[in-house]
């Protein structure tokens, strides 16, 4: 008997899915054949989202719902999770994704920059997910997956207050997990460095972006950069009957990175 993960009865709600984890999350659910509402910043009509449409459509046979939304802004996630309901009639599982960075250290960091990451990386999970809270206890089994980041476990200095938003979040799986369960079964992912268009942006960043790739490749054990692939499907195991025991976890995917004492 082959091990199947088959989501062909659900309903995920992905946000950021126009680019980077959002849309490797996406796509491994429609590979599951699940029914997908994706939202992120970007307009319908852009190249990410209609990458989103197509790969879903491909994957999946499905046509998925996009709703342009801004996660920071409540009505905007109210909206979103209401037209999921309209379409798909259930709410099975949540996968909160979107986030964004805010390159400052603690010194240059001003009060916009903290209010606004923490918006983003923190608040925002938050909200969608008491927004879909009732939608997913409908269910009785309904899961609830939060991106977070390696930097709630190790962070390096210029990435303030990312990963004070990011180590947040963590307690927040552990408090919906205690608060919500067993009707809402709650996980946190931790990616480590994952090739997206931001990395590489990041990369751009230095006087050598490819010698600057080449270095951070070779920090990790594994020696490359994760995918976004690889961990859109840890969002779909995370997702399945065969993770049902999972709760209240963040599990950390980062090549083996935090393995290392110092560098050699």
């Amino acid at each position: 008997m082959s091990f199947n993960i088959d989501l062909s009865n659900k309903t995920i709600l992905v946000t950021g899915v126009s680019s980077g984890i959002g849309s490797g999350i996406a796509k491994m659910f429609a590979k599951a054949n699940a029914n997908i509402a994706g939202c992120s910043l970007d307009e319908e009509n852009s190249p990410g989202v209609q990458s989103f449409i197509e790969e879903v459509k491909r994957h999946s046979g499905r046509s998925p719902l996009y709703v342009k939304t801004d996660v920071t802004n409540e009505s905007h996630l109210e909206e979103f999770v209401n037209r999921a309901m309209e379409k798909f009639g259930s709410i099975n599982v949540l996968a909160s994704n979107a986030g964004t960075n805010v390159y400052k250290g603690a010194d240059a960091c001003t009060k916009d920059d903290w209010l606004y990451n923490m918006n983003v990386n923190l608040e925002s999970h938050w909200n969608i997910s008491r927004i879909a809270k009732p939608y997913l206890e409908e269910t009785g089994q309904g899961v609830i997956l939060l991106n977070a980041s390696c930097h709630a476990f190790n962070t390096t200095a210029g990435s303030f207050p990312y990963n004070i938003a990011k180590s947040g979040m963590k307690a927040l799986v552990q408090t919906l997990t205690v608060e919500w369960s067993p009707l809402i079964r709650t996980v946190g992912i931790a990616p480590g460095f994952i090739d997206t268009r931001l990395a590489q942006e990041w990369f751009n960043g230095f006087p050598d972006p490819a010698e600057a790739r080449r270095k951070t490749e070779a920090s990790y054990p594994l020696k490359r950069l994760g995918t976004t692939d690889e961990i859109g499907a840890w969002f779909v195991f995370l997702a399945s009957e065969y993770a049902a025991f999972a709760g209240g976890q963040t599990y950390l995917i980062d090549g083996g990175r935090s393995a290392v004492m110092m560098e050699s």
